[in-house]
């Protein structure tokens, strides 16, 4: 079963993200109160796999990761594939090039990391997201695909 290990938001410019035990995904904004997240954009949240994150030896949340994921494998999931997480339900809209803070993280993080950080969603339906909870790749209509 693919499940959310870890929640983040960036509630502050500057500081580290803060990890939370849940939170709510907005309608086409991202999570409530993450700064991150912005009316329209198609890159309102950030998921990464910790298989990734384990392989490349970074912590949960320094990626700067909106949800880090186990279970599921990401970078197979086409554009425009939606998915339900927790009570929300995301659309993947692009693969998440890696910026120049991975190399703050580790020099020649940016390029290693290349094809691998992650995808980046727009929120579709709202709802509350748990750690430990579920992520189900869905059919166009939102129902879980068999």
């Amino acid at each position: 079963m693919a499940e959310v290990l870890h929640l983040f938001q960036s509630l502050a410019r500057g500081e580290p993200v803060r990890e939370f035990d849940e939170v709510l995904a907005v309608e086409n904004k991202g999570f409530e109160d993450c700064l991150h997240g912005r009316t329209g954009s198609s890159r309102q949240v950030l998921l990464m796999d910790i298989e990734t994150l384990e392989e490349f030896g970074i912590a949960p949340g320094h990626a700067k990761e909106n949800i880090t994921t186990r279970g599921i494998e990401l970078s197979g999931l086409a554009l425009g594939q939606r998915i339900r997480v927790g009570e929300a339900l995301l659309e993947i809209t692009d693969a998440c090039t890696p910026c120049s803070q991975m190399d703050e993280i580790r020099a020649g993080l940016q390029e290693e990391l290349r094809g691998r950080r992650g995808i980046l969603c727009r929120v579709m339906e709202p709802g509350k997201i748990r750690r430990g909870g579920r992520i189900e790749v869905v059919s166009p209509d939102g129902e879980p695909r068999n």
